[in-house]
């Protein structure tokens, strides 16, 4: 087997460092460190959507949910902790796809990188829909449909209607800009990453200035809208969606990584530190709206959430303007996903591995970027944006079980990363020395990986049952609709279905990725790469 790297790894060498898996230079290496971050942050984007949903959580759990919030944090800490390590042995766009197919065989890698794709799809269809809960409330004349009158409510016929064309307008642009360039994309991201990171500040500072209560209140339940016959405990698993929902795409920086200069030595920390600052604003964020809020008890905050307690607490004018950064943060989110998912699209493609795989693969000479693979990831996500016309509940219960096919993905990558870890251990083979672009070592956990991956499998399974179980507050608004109710469960099973005749379809044409083996201390090899990738 030959090692990834070969001692040290030039900067001036990275496209020789990438040949070395089989692939050609084609994405421009323009995107810095900051704008790593910035890809990891924005998809995780903690104004968009604690903000979005930060009603969710407290209708469920009440002020106690926030004890949610740094238990995913650590789930998912363990979980980046395996993918940094990954990062920078295998600087690869597509990265979930990639890492998986090395790890597990193309089969797994395949389902994996499926999974993702559509995953991602519906983000950013639940990513551009989070206008209508901004826009409207800013100035009513965004109210389009219906008029500045005209009910904006996302569950209201009007409202509902009225986001599709937000979104909709919201996906042109941002199509536009994953077309035009990579350095266009970093720069706009990086700028709402600035803005989003300041309102932030700007909002944490304001609602701890404002506050009417102290921590205790978070150890209380207060608020809490309890079903008939639920426990306390079920009610605050559920309440931990919001959490869930939130700390997922940190892992974009690796989508990147083709992009990125010095990826061995970057992608890995911008991976880590996009979800720590999201880890510990959004904390901030849920503290200061509980402190804050006029009251726990009266029902605004479990349906006004987090824009309610704003208008409340800083007046139309104060609210307002924090409101607008909020919108910025949605659009910094939606291109952010767009970006990422249309990388995953492109590097299943080149592998042969999509339908339409040679005009999915292209990339511009001009701009460096996969054209095809971004518009068609904008067009998805606006037809998936046309369900809510008609259902909300559909669309509702889509956003939800997106994060799970997320979810099921990430486990495409840790659980064969820790069987080759054991497997590894268990033969005694040596370490690795392997070097980044810098000359210094790679990112490793040492001794520690297999206790970490361990733990962040066990993480992940029960996040995946949490999201996922048949919940009718959560995936079925209707009331009375049990397909709307299991629709967790049926969408991925139609997915795999799906993505067995898709497979079936394209396997025997499909480029092989050649196997890595990890070992204990988390050094990674590969077998030598596939040169024909045409």
């Amino acid at each position: 087997m030959a090692t990834t790297t070969a001692g040290f790894v030039p900067a001036q060498a990275e496209p020789e460092d990438l040949a070395r898996f089989g692939y050609r230079q084609e994405l421009h290496r323009s995107v810095g460190s900051f704008s790593s971050f910035a890809a990891g942050f924005s998809f995780v984007s903690i104004l968009t959507t604690v903000f979005q949903l930060f009603a969710l959580g407290f209708g469920f759990g009440g002020a106690a949910f926030f004890w949610t919030w740094p238990l995913v944090f650590l789930g998912q800490y363990l979980v980046a902790l395996n993918f940094s390590t990954l990062a920078a042995r295998f600087p690869i766009s597509g990265a979930i796809f990639q890492w998986s197919s090395r790890l597990g065989g193309q089969t797994l890698g395949w389902f994996t990188g499926w999974l993702m794709i559509i995953g991602q799809i519906l983000t950013v269809a639940t990513a551009a829909i989070a206008l209508q809960a901004v826009l409207p409330a800013i100035w009513s004349g965004f109210q389009l449909v219906g008029g500045p009158g005209a009910d904006a409510a996302p569950t209201s016929a009007t409202g509902a209607a009225n986001a599709v064309v937000l979104g909709v307008c919201l996906l042109v642009v941002t199509t536009v800009i994953n077309v035009v360039g990579v350095r266009v994309m970093a720069l706009v991201n990086s700028t709402g990453t600035v803005l989003e990171i300041v309102g932030v500040v700007a909002i944490v500072a304001a609602l701890l200035f404002h506050a009417h209560r102290g921590p205790a209140i978070l150890f209380t339940a207060t608020g809490a809208n309890l079903a008939p016959g639920s426990s306390v405990l079920s009610a605050w698993l559920a309440s931990g969606l919001m959490a869930a929902y939130v700390m997922v795409g940190f892992d974009s920086a690796g989508e990147l990584s083709e992009e990125t200069t010095t990826p061995r030595r970057t992608t890995p920390r911008t991976i880590l530190r996009a979800l720590w600052v999201s880890g510990i604003g959004g904390g901030l964020l849920i503290m200061g709206a509980l402190f804050a809020a006029p009251s726990l008890t009266d029902g605004n905050l479990a349906t006004g959430g987090l824009p309610w307690v704003l208008n409340e607490v800083l007046g139309p004018v104060g609210g307002r303007i924090l409101l607008a950064d909020v919108a910025i943060a949605v659009f910094s989110c939606t291109l952010a996903v767009q970006t990422s998912g249309s990388r995953m699209m492109f590097s299943m493609a080149r592998q042969k591995a999509l339908p339409f795989h040679r005009a999915l693969s292209m990339v511009s000479p001009r701009t460096g970027t996969p054209i095809v693979s971004s518009i068609v990831v904008g067009v998805l996500a606006a037809l998936a944006l046309a369900v809510n016309l008609h259902q909300t509940a559909i669309f509702t219960a889509l956003a939800s079980l997106c994060i799970a096919m997320i979810y099921l993905a990430y486990l495409g990558v840790t659980v064969p990363l820790l069987i080759a870890r054991v497997r590894e251990a268990r033969l005694g083979l040596g370490t690795v020395e392997e070097l980044d672009e810098t000359g210094r070592p790679l990112f490793s956990l040492g001794r520690w990986g297999i206790p970490v991956n361990v733990l962040a499998v066990a993480y992940q399974v029960v996040a995946v049952v949490n999201l996922a179980w048949p919940r009718a507050a959560v995936y079925d608004l209707t009331g009375g609709t049990w397909w709307l109710q299991w629709s967790a469960v049926l969408f991925i099973g139609l997915c795999l279905v799906v993505g067995v005749l898709v497979h079936r379809r394209l396997h025997p044409h499909a480029t092989r990725i050649p196997l890595a083996a990890v070992h204990a201390r988390g050094q990674v090899e590969v077998a030598e790469p596939v040169a024909d990738l045409a």
